[in-house]
């Protein structure tokens, strides 16, 4: 049976100091090798090398790579074949044919090639995990291969999980996916259930073997306690609590999914301040899962809860001790920089700190851990003052304002301008505004844009399309520059202030889709006309789609503008006066409750 080419790419490095890829093409369905009965047979110039290797992320599961590479100078390339041995209950091994693929090297006149080839297509079984999507091999396989093999190697971060032995936390981690799968179907937060659940569940197992091997490390089999700050979802905590670590999670806001945990995981609603009140002096670690606010004082409560409190923290929101932090090396990324200063905290605080990449669904899955102190116990006094300097030297205060203030807060609060997090979590895209400070800002706008003329609501005068006023393009800093002192401070405690405002607006300030309601920064009304263009150009299906929204929303420029409607009222998607008002359509959640 011939193989069948799923993809080829071409590599090819790029000038150096550009990086960079070429591909080279892609086909899918196409026979190629013709001829070949056996699909590890390699080139023939050599006799293939083959190595057994045990998948780990399933225990029924090995696999044979049999390897055929040219080792001359003038390599043509050489191939990969990934050969699956399925183990039954008498312990045999036999090779899944269905499930056969080969990665091949092939080199042209100016670029390499990396292809892809399946052995039965048409009897492949995909499970996601050790046997991918066919889709998947033949689109982010040889790309990714394509990636690395003309990278440069000094990404500035460790390997991934380079502190842990790798095929134990793979057992580890299938064994809690498999444990948990099911919170992804009844997880009742607004969040992303794919990514929060199996992000905390390959933590736990992270954390679970980092436990492990410490233990056997020291000699001891009383399992370590912990406390989770921010724990947000509690999943964690619960995950952990269930592995049999004595622990609890604390976060300043209650979620829904804490009820599904059963009363043996501890979670505690509680806002945390870092002072003399909340040290946790009988936990051996301080974790902290996106901490925000927290991130940078977790080393340091660890540290002064007890010499044998340790620490995780896999920082993700870029916070200081007091606000938000501020970048002071542009050289790095702000990410890098960040990881540097909580690295520089711990080790402020006399922690050897160590830094590992997690196997996480995220782009910040960089994790700094605290497992041992620089000092003996003895220096601890010495050691605390060093703390104090440290973090007064960050605020930039003067040393002894500074050492007075903190020293007075000895028995409260290490540093008065911190603030924990809300509990209730405030709306700020400008939705909860009131509707009139709302009406009144979009107003200004208008006039603005319109160049002073005086705006008329609810007596529109209509004019024809050719002389409908567009009003002018103006920045946003143009626009800002007009509004009164109490409106910008207003605007400015929400996210995005001003900009969001005008989005959330759309029918009044927005250019052509699919660009946003500001485009480049600029302001200006929306010319319903251009959108009219657009959508005859849509499906027949899609025109219907939008047909059914239609009226349900006073016109703006047909109550506000001074030319009224650039459109006439039987093309306007929105209604010409109350009168042509219809009632929205229910959504479908709304229909399947009916």
């Amino acid at each position: 049976m011939p193989l069948v080419l799923l993809s080829t790419w071409g590599v090819r490095a790029a000038p150096a100091g550009t990086g960079g890829l070429e591909a080279a093409g892609s086909r899918t369905g196409e026979p190629a090798c013709p001829g070949h009965r056996c699909p590890w047979g390699g080139s023939g110039q050599t006799e293939p090398s083959t190595w057994l290797v045990t998948v780990a992320n399933a225990a029924s599961v090995k696999a044979a790579f049999v390897f055929s590479v040219v080792s001359s100078p003038d390599v043509l390339g050489g191939t990969v074949t990934f050969l699956p041995l399925e183990e039954d209950d008498q312990g045999s091994l036999k090779v899944q044919m269905s499930n056969v693929y080969q990665i091949q090297l092939r080199r042209g006149r100016e670029e390499w090639f990396i292809s892809v080839l399946i052995f039965c297509p048409e009897r492949w079984q995909s499970d996601g995990t050790v046997y991918p999507k066919p889709a998947w091999l033949g689109r982010e396989l040889p790309a990714r291969l394509a990636r690395w093999s003309v990278a440069s190697g000094s990404s500035g971060f460790k390997s991934t999980l380079s502190l842990l032995p790798i095929l134990k936390y793979s057992h580890t981690h299938q064994e809690l996916k498999d444990k948990y799968k099911h919170m992804v179907q009844v997880w009742p937060e607004v969040t992303d259930p794919e990514k929060f659940v199996y992000e905390d569940v390959a933590i736990a197992a992270y954390l679970l073997v980092l436990w492990e091997e410490e233990r056997a490390a020291r000699g001891v089999t009383a399992k370590q306690s912990f406390v989770d700050l921010g724990c947000g979802n509690g999943l964690l905590a619960h995950i952990l609590s269930e592995a049999g670590h004595p622990g609890r999670g604390v976060d300043v806001r209650r979620r829904k999914i804490w009820d599904a945990y059963g009363p043996q995981t501890r979670l505690e609603e509680a806002a945390i301040t870092p002072s003399d009140e909340t040290l946790f002096p009988d936990a051996d670690w301080l974790i902290g899962n996106h901490s925000d606010e927290l991130t940078p004082w977790i080393p340091v409560i660890a540290a002064r809860s007890s010499y044998r409190c340790r620490f995780f923290v896999l920082p993700c929101c870029f916070f200081d001790f007091v606000g938000r932090y501020r970048r002071r090396q542009s050289e790095k990324t702000q990410y890098r920089e960040y990881l540097d200063f909580i690295r520089e905290v711990g080790s402020a605080c006399g922690f050897h700190v160590e830094e590992d990449c997690l196997r996480i669904p995220s782009t910040k899955r960089v994790c700094l851990l605290g497992r041992s102190r620089t000092y003996p116990s003895a220096a601890e006094a010495a050691i605390d003052q060093q703390r104090t300097q440290y973090i007064s030297r960050r605020q930039g205060w003067e040393e002894i304002k500074a050492n007075m203030a903190l020293e007075a807060g000895a028995e409260g609060r290490w540093l008065p301008e911190f603030h924990p997090r809300d509990r209730a979590e405030r709306v700020r895209n400008c939705t909860a505004l009131p509707r009139e400070f709302v009406d009144q800002v979009v107003l200004q706008v208008a006039n603005l844009l319109l160049g002073g003329e005086q705006l008329s609501p609810g007596h529109p005068r209509r004019g024809s399309p050719q002389t409908w006023n567009r009003g002018a393009s103006l920045s946003l800093a143009e626009v800002a520059g007009q509004l009164d002192r109490e409106t910008l401070r207003r605007l400015k405690r929400e996210c995005g202030g001003l900009q969001t405002l005008l989005r959330n607006n759309h029918q009044v300030n927005s250019p052509k889709p699919p660009a946003p309601p500001i485009l480049n920064g600029r302001v200006r009304f929306r010319d319903w006309r251009e959108e009219k263009l657009q959508e005859e150009k849509q499906p027949e299906a899609k025109r219907r789609l939008l047909s059914t929204a239609l009226k349900t929303r006073l016109c703006w420029f047909f109550s506000h503008h001074p030319d009224g409607c650039a459109l006439p009222a039987d093309c306007c998607p929105f209604a010409h006066g109350p009168g042509e008002l219809r009632p929205p359509p229910a959504s479908k959640r709304k229909k399947q409750l009916l």
